[in-house]
């Protein structure tokens, strides 16, 4: 069994009312980010891999998240509705992404809101 070692976990969003808002203020290529993080929940990937099963060029996932820092860091002090497991810690030696179950379930209600 693999133990998660998740970089900077007091990052993570916890809050299911905090994850919808920040799923509704995001851009369409974060909520698709979201949403594919969603589908494996508790399963840490390398970028290429969450990109490869979302139908995106390698490198996007970088530019998302470029994208939304200003959000993460003007409305939700820094933190994400995702985790990250640092390269030294992860299996694949390249950092990996994940949610947690509470998180995806929270993702899964916004998308039907």
């Amino acid at each position: 069994m693999q133990v998660l070692v998740e970089c900077l976990a007091e990052n993570a969003l916890c809050d299911p009312d905090e994850i919808a808002r920040f799923y509704d203020r995001c851009s369409d290529l974060m909520r698709e980010l979201l949403d594919g993080l969603a589908e494996a929940p508790d399963r840490p990937r390398p970028f290429p891999e969450i990109e490869d099963a979302i139908g995106w060029p390698h490198r996007r996932i970088a530019s998302v998240l470029g994208g939304v820092s200003h959000l993460r860091h003007t409305e939700f002090a820094g933190r994400r509705p995702y985790r990250f497991q640092h390269t030294r810690q992860s299996a694949s030696g390249r950092w990996e992404m994940w949610m947690d179950c509470a998180q995806a379930s929270a993702v899964r209600a916004a998308q039907r809101a």
